[in-house]
């Protein structure tokens, strides 16, 4: 199987956010890179761990809420754009990272699709459950680089 190369546009559960930071670039890319420290900036996240290098193929294990997911990493563009995803308790989760330079930092703009039978058994509840949790990694990221 091929490595997706964007979210699951026809899943049926789509979020997208986004939040400005007034921090460089390179430090918001750092943090969000940076998986084995997640757990001390996001509170949402209790473990991280990176297996290997953060690259392309790479997988890093995690959990948030108590619901712990091995992500792949699909593709990367430096400072730019990350994509990673896959199954977890039978929900496929594909999800895109934009950083875009501003005069005042970066602003990044976050898009996940959720798909499976859990998803589609409440789809309601699943589209509450990814908007909170992208909203509060945004905030977090927010909080964390600009006390850097």
């Amino acid at each position: 199987m091929n490595n997706p190369t964007d979210v699951d546009r026809t899943a049926p559960v789509i979020a997208r956010h986004s939040i400005s930071i007034a921090a460089p670039v390179a430090t918001v890319w750092a943090l969000h890179t940076g998986v084995n420290a997640w757990a001390s900036w996001n509170t949402d996240i209790t473990e991280a761990h990176l297996n290997g290098p953060f690259e392309v193929s790479s997988t890093f294990d995690w959990t948030s809420h108590n619901f712990p997911v091995t992500s792949v990493i699909y593709a990367i563009e430096p400072q730019h754009r990350i994509l990673w995803g896959g199954p977890a308790s039978g929900i496929t989760g594909i999800h895109e990272w934009l950083f875009d330079e501003t005069p005042e930092g970066v602003t990044i703009t976050t898009t996940e699709s959720f798909a499976g039978a859990p998803v589609e058994a409440d789809v309601a509840g699943m589209q509450t459950t990814l908007d909170g949790s992208l909203t509060s990694w945004l905030s977090e990221i927010k909080r964390a680089a600009e006390n850097a």
